[in-house]
């Protein structure tokens, strides 16, 4: 349970534990490890696991010192955002202890290993089978769009085992090492260009009975928990004061550390501004081709500021809820519809500027092709984190009361319902 304390005490104490142990010329890991053990770096984490135990209007305090400080914090990615909430939420003791350190200092690195290519939205109708062997769990299966496979440590893994029941509690969630032989990562070349997904293929992979998350046949839960960080990414707990929030403080070895390794974090994600449509490129792109008296593009322009100060608002309310110590909701569905919506506007707008010549690539068109690699991403934007149609459905059963939409294979076994997956049930 979070505490509630003072803001003021928060700062006093965050400052004077960063004055007596920050070190500019610090390894990283070995400042990451005093992060973990002292709780500073995850302050909204349990007080037994790593964290302070506070609430999530303190731990921005703790986020302010840090940057104050230039100190370093937490790296980002599955492994903070995802996987430690989940196992927090979800997890066995020994599993916490096992895995939420090495996260917080960042020598684990991890993936989500959800969909598959058979499924679609989907997500209950997975067919990737786990089958009991002893005290292991052997796998075979197929995933799909998992972004940092190829350099994770450890998956969460959603796998079948229980074929004779209802679709959603026929699964399980597992934490899989991705190093072993049954396990092949495959990058997958988008049509943008860049390789910042894989597939991943199982074949009799391993996983031991005490790293499933939960209980068996429980795993949708817990994978519920996962999605709605993942959709809430911006306001998720652990407000890792990351100190990459720039100060007059000297930038020494502990900071030049953390730069590199948030480069290469970013490296996966580079074209995701132009995934959410570079609204940023439109006034220029209007002056630039004279197009300022034009009333279809200045409507168009106007609707796409509209929405995207909109969806502003929304990311604004689900930090709200966060600071008033809510869990990840509804909010986090309305905020990924909105940036779908703020894409398309977008993509519309460039293309009324620029016509069929956004289409084309090279150094000598606009913005050397930048535009074209906007128009090729943008659908990308929903898809990735459950589709449009999906948030629209949560929305609409969560926030408006609205009955759910029928489903045919409701309360039928698993086995018996109709997939596109080419998989003899278990």
């Amino acid at each position: 349970m979070a505490e509630e304390r003072d803001a003021a005490t928060v700062r006093d104490e965050v400052r004077s534990w960063l004055e007596q142990n920050w070190d500019p010329e610090r390894p990283l890991l070995e400042w990451r490890g005093l992060l973990a053990d002292s709780g500073w770096g995850c302050p909204v984490w349990p007080r037994e696991w790593y964290g302070r135990g506070l609430a999530a209007a303190q731990a921005s305090v703790v986020t302010e010192e840090f940057r104050n400080f230039g100190a370093v914090g937490t790296g980002a990615g599955a492994g903070v955002s995802l996987a430690a909430n989940t196992i927090l939420e979800h997890g066995s003791d020994a599993l916490k202890a096992a895995y939420l350190r090495p996260i917080i200092t960042g020598e684990h690195k991890w993936c989500q290993l959800f969909s598959e290519p058979g499924s679609g939205s989907d997500l209950a109708g997975l067919t990737t089978r786990a089958v009991r062997d002893g005290e292991e769990w052997v796998v075979n299966g197929q995933k799909v769009w998992n972004t940092g496979a190829h350099k994770a440590h450890y998956g969460m893994l959603l796998a079948r085992t229980d074929w004779d029941v209802a679709k959603h509690r026929g699964i399980t969630f597992f934490v899989i090492d991705m190093a072993q032989a049954g396990v092949e990562v495959r990058p997958l070349r988008q049509m943008n260009g860049h390789a910042s997904f894989n597939e991943v293929f199982l074949s009799d992979a391993r996983v031991r009975h005490d790293h499933v998350v939960g209980v068996v046949g429980g795993g949708w839960g817990a994978a519920t928990t996962t999605l709605m960080h993942e959709r809430g990414m911006a306001a998720a707990i652990g407000q890792r004061s990351s100190g990459a929030g720039r100060s007059n403080a000297p930038a020494g070895r502990t900071r030049r550390e953390s730069d590199a390794e948030a480069a290469a974090y970013r490296e996966t994600y580079k074209w995701y501004p132009q995934r959410a449509g570079r609204i940023d490129l439109i006034e220029g792109q209007v002056r630039a081709h004279g197009r300022s008296q034009d009333a279809v593009v200045r409507q168009s322009f106007a609707a796409t500021l509209a929405f995207e100060q909109s969806a502003r608002w929304t990311a604004k309310r689900a930090r709200a809820a966060r600071a008033a110590g809510k869990a990840p909701g509804p909010e986090g569905s309305l905020g990924k519809l909105a940036s779908s919506v703020t894409a398309r506007a977008a993509d519309r707008t460039h293309t009324a500027i620029l016509g069929a010549h956004g289409m084309l690539n090279g150094p000598d068109t606009d913005h050397a092709g930048l535009v074209a690699e906007i128009l090729v991403s943008t659908p990308a934007q929903s898809i990735a984190g459950g589709t449009d149609d999906i948030q629209r459905n949560i929305m609409g059963e969560r926030v408006l009361g609205l009955p759910k939409e029928p489903a045919v294979d409701a309360g039928v076994a698993f086995r018996e319902v109709r997939t596109n997956a080419l998989v003899t049930p278990g």
